[in-house]
């Protein structure tokens, strides 16, 4: 059973870092737009391609745009924050109960 418990803590502890930096991309993603940044920089495009994806499904069942201000970047950061608490720390107690 101990190999089981390290396994879902190693899986565990990979969500927790790959939401992270998901919560990341979207924050500088966020941050980008309100610059003006240069559409054909490689870096705007990788975030791009990283955070469109997404919005497209929040804005397809959630109405964003409040005031000529785009809130998907807000609901996915809300989104992302509760399944960093929620499913990792579920995980977690679910190693636990097995070691």
């Amino acid at each position: 059973m101990i190999v089981l418990s390290t396994l879902i803590a190693a899986i565990a502890n990979i969500l927790n870092m790959v939401l992270g930096l998901y919560i990341w991309i979207v924050i500088i993603a966020a941050l980008i737009t309100w610059v003006r940044p240069d559409p054909y920089n490689p870096i705007v495009q990788i975030l791009f391609r990283l955070t469109e994806p997404v919005y497209a499904l929040i804005r397809r069942y959630i109405p964003t745009n409040f005031g000529g201000m785009d809130i998907a970047p807000l609901i996915l950061i809300l989104f992302l924050e509760f399944c960093q608490m929620f499913f990792v720390k579920l995980l977690f107690e679910l190693a636990n109960s097995l070691g």
